[in-house]
């Protein structure tokens, strides 16, 4: 995983464009992207602040993480449904479209298991029909 340049570094580079240099001519003297210094220099000027933004994390879950209570609530009722079915629900019920694989994240966050359980037991005696 990539990691964020020092405040330091960032600090001077903003320095030397409000002396008077161009970003690209600061960006040359320290060693980095010319687009570096210009996002840097528009943060400074957005923020007051050159620390970069927070690094990784999900940015995504929160679509499905807002109808929480709903899906506990409907597998709670529906115990034997499917990711399918349970995705098919959601679009039906929210309006809101994931994947499968969102859907056993979201599960697999909360311990929540689907399992399924056979009807009856197999016979040691003989098959059953």
């Amino acid at each position: 995983m990539s990691k964020a340049l020092s405040v330091d570094l960032r600090e001077r580079v903003v320095g030397a464009v409000e002396g008077g240099v161009s970003c690209r001519q600061a960006a040359d003297r320290f060693g980095v992207s010319p687009s570096s210094a210009v996002r840097w220099k528009q943060r400074e000027r957005e923020t007051g602040s050159v620390a970069p933004k927070a690094l990784g994390g999900d940015r995504r879950s929160g679509r499905i993480e807002a109808h929480a209570d709903w899906l506990k609530a409907f597998v709670k009722q529906n115990h034997d449904a499917t990711l399918e079915e349970i995705g098919a629900a959601l679009k039906a019920e929210k309006g809101l479209v994931v994947a499968v694989s969102t859907l056993w994240r979201f599960f697999d966050r909360y311990a929540i298991t689907l399992k399924k359980s056979r009807r009856m037991p197999p016979s040691r005696s003989g098959p059953t029909s």
